[in-house]
């Protein structure tokens, strides 16, 4: 459903998969719950702002706002949130080579009791971490 609105980088297992760097993954987790704190309160234009040029490439800001708008929406409020996994990777399918981290939440929302939401966050040029992935099932 959601999976149509941004890059589908953090899907799949096939990535290069290493040891992260001290705090690469705090920092990445970081940055990911900043982004949900920004898609939870509907504000989808700032989400798409701070995310990492990759996605703002990939997805309009007026299509990201209507397409992830709609879906959330559709899911109801935000009931809970808890961390699931993180994962460090250094390649992803359709995705230049970098350090990534594929970080997994358990989710509940109103209208949908339990979902994984699976936020991509990635290093840019100058180490500042961005989210560049963002799927819900």
């Amino acid at each position: 459903m959601l999976a149509c609105l941004v890059l589908m980088l953090s899907m799949s297992a096939s990535g290069a998969f290493a040891q992260a760097p001290s705090g690469d993954i705090v920092n990445a987790r970081n940055e990911a719950n900043e982004w949900l704190r920004l898609i939870d309160k509907g504000d989808y234009r700032e989400s798409w702002i701070r995310s990492a040029s990759l996605f703002r490439d990939r997805i309009t800001m007026d299509q990201w706002e209507e397409q992830v708008g709609a879906v959330r929406e559709s899911m109801g409020a935000l009931v809970s949130r808890r961390f699931k996994s993180a994962t460090f990777a250094t390649t992803l399918p359709g995705a230049p080579d970098g350090r990534y981290v594929i970080l997994q939440y358990d989710t509940s929302f109103s209208h949908k009791k339990s979902a994984v939401e699976t936020v991509t966050p990635m290093a840019d040029k100058y180490g500042q971490w961005r989210v560049s992935g963002y799927y819900i099932r």
